[in-house]
């Protein structure tokens, strides 16, 4: 196994986002790796009886510039202003194993909550990039 030069951290910017976050500066420090950030707007447009009430590029835009400034103050609140911050369109999934392989990533970093019921069916991101990421993931066990 090689050390990790390049981690890239998958955050979807909830209050657990911190945790990820200083967890993964423990690992890149003891690596002296880069990190970069990363949060993927999912936007689905709802067109109630097929109008659109608000042109979708505009409310698009809307989050992505939302999550932009989101991203930001994560990295200045976790004392990670410097890092490469990047937010993406698209599905989580696709979006994360992309970039992990655009960047060279050594390790991708995210948050996994315990899941209960149906959500073990429906919710399979975590596993979806873990079997798709071009390199080592680390799943951070978050609390519900």
């Amino acid at each position: 196994m090689s050390d990790y030069k390049r981690v890239l951290v998958a955050v979807d910017l909830s209050e657990h986002s911190d945790q990820v976050v200083k967890r993964a500066q423990f690992i890149a420090k003891a690596f002296q790796a880069e990190i970069s950030l990363l949060h993927v707007v999912e936007y689905v447009p709802v067109e109630p009886m097929g109008e659109a009430l608000l042109p979708a590029v505009d409310i698009e835009d809307e989050l992505v510039q939302g999550a932009r400034r989101r991203l930001d103050e994560l990295a200045e609140r976790t004392g990670v202003p410097g890092v490469d911050r990047r937010v993406e369109n698209g599905t989580i999934k696709s979006e994360v194993v992309r970039v992990a392989e655009e960047i060279n990533a050594d390790l991708v970093i995210l948050g996994s909550r315990e899941r209960h019921g149906v959500a073990v069916l429906l919710n399979l991101t975590e596993d979806t990039i873990l079997h798709a990421a071009p390199c080592d993931v680390l799943a951070i066990r978050l609390a519900d």
